[in-house]
């Protein structure tokens, strides 16, 4: 009769199975406790470098204990038993085992610096995924008192990681990550959005000269095509010195087609007649929460490229950069509706290559001798 598992029976199908830079580390702590002397050649990783607490905790034992003689060491294990006691006092499930084990899956000591280059890469993935999501986490907050500041500190906290990372991992070419899938289908609530944003329309078409004000506002920043479209039409009749109603604006939206989908032109008109407060006022609560949506999609994205193992350091750095780019060009918007004064964020120096040694002169040796 065959055997039918008990409810409590590990299911090992369900089991994860380990991703390869668990391979990796361990057979980059193979190749230290072997040869102990290449951890000199071993750079750019730390403890927290390392995806377990067991692996991380050897390497913080190798990192700190002094090398052993490397005749003593091929002659006993005197040096791996210190290894094992100090691992042991972060993780006490830490066996001689398991360091039998790192060494035996080690194919080559002496790629040592090429492992560790692997787990670097692996930890800058996690460290730009941790980052991304703490930047979705806060967007999604409510509870924050200064939504907006908050946000962009959380950007500025992920820029700090993708400069950290392309300081390692210099861009060798503007080769994109793998695009990401689309973001589940989960329809906002836009009822105040869509209200606040009938109250703009509404002020700014009893108040033309008032548009002049908000001209950081862009027909993207509205969450309503209809909205948008309609935002166009009042800027361009402003443009144009023409008069501004209700009735010119719904002219003017028949003639770029934004009634061609439906829209009702009596809605239209109810809609552009009923102002309320500033266009300043609306203008920048509309910005505020495109600034919002921006740095909501640009944490998703880079999140999305970060979980994909398949990108590597160099892609992450450039996809990273060019959606974090659009979260400055709604930023500098910001600034300006607001007069914020923006704090340059000093950058790190971009990465070089050594070159050739030149024979050159220096070039103020040079204009000196020009002006003789």
């Amino acid at each position: 009769m065959p055997h039918a598992p008990e409810p409590d029976e590990d299911d090992f199908d369900a089991i994860a199975r380990p991703q390869p830079v668990f391979h990796v580390e361990q057979a980059l702590l193979g190749a230290l406790l072997l040869d102990p002397h290449r951890l000199g050649d071993v750079t750019g990783i730390a403890a927290d470098s390392f995806s377990t607490a067991t692996h991380a905790a050897v390497f913080a034992a190798i990192s700190t204990l002094p090398p052993p003689e490397p005749s003593e060491h091929a002659k006993n294990t005197t040096w791996l038993n210190q290894v094992l006691a100090t691992g042991r006092e972060r993780v006490r499930g830490l066996t001689a085992s398991d360091l039998h084990a790192f060494i035996q899956v080690c194919p080559w000591p002496r790629h040592a610096a090429a492992y560790a280059r692997m787990v670097e890469a692996e930890h800058a993935r996690r460290r730009l995924q941790t980052a991304a999501e703490r930047l979705v986490q806060t967007v999604h907050d409510a509870s924050l008192p200064h939504p907006i500041q908050t946000v962009l500190a959380q950007a500025d906290a992920l820029t700090t990681v993708v400069d950290d990372i392309a300081a390692r991992f210099p861009p060798r070419s503007n080769v994109l990550p793998r695009s990401p899938a689309p973001p589940p289908a989960i329809a906002p609530d836009r009822t105040e959005a869509v209200e606040e944003e009938q109250l703009l329309l509404a002020t700014a078409t009893a108040y033309p000269s008032d548009i002049e004000s908000v001209q950081w506002l862009l027909p993207d920043d509205f969450t309503l095509p209809l909205h948008a479209g309609l935002w166009q039409c009042l800027t361009a009749l402003a443009r144009r010195r023409e008069p501004v109603d209700p009735v010119t604006v719904l002219w003017e939206a028949q003639q770029r087609g934004l009634l061609d989908h439906g829209s009702d032109p009596r809605e239209v008109l109810r809609l552009l007649a009923e102002p309320a407060g500033s266009v300043e006022h609306w203008g920048e609560r509309a910005l505020q929460r495109s600034l919002l949506a921006t740095a909501d999609y640009t944490g998703w994205r880079i999140e999305a490229y970060a979980s994909d193992p398949a990108n590597t350091p160099f892609q992450l750095v450039v996809g990273a950069r060019r959606s974090l780019a659009d979260i400055g060009a709604v930023r500098t918007r910001w600034q300006h509706a607001t007069g914020m004064v923006p704090t340059p964020r000093p950058r790190p120096a971009p990465a070089t290559r050594a070159g050739p040694p030149t024979t050159t002169a220096p070039h103020t040796a040079r204009a000196a001798r020009a002006t003789r």
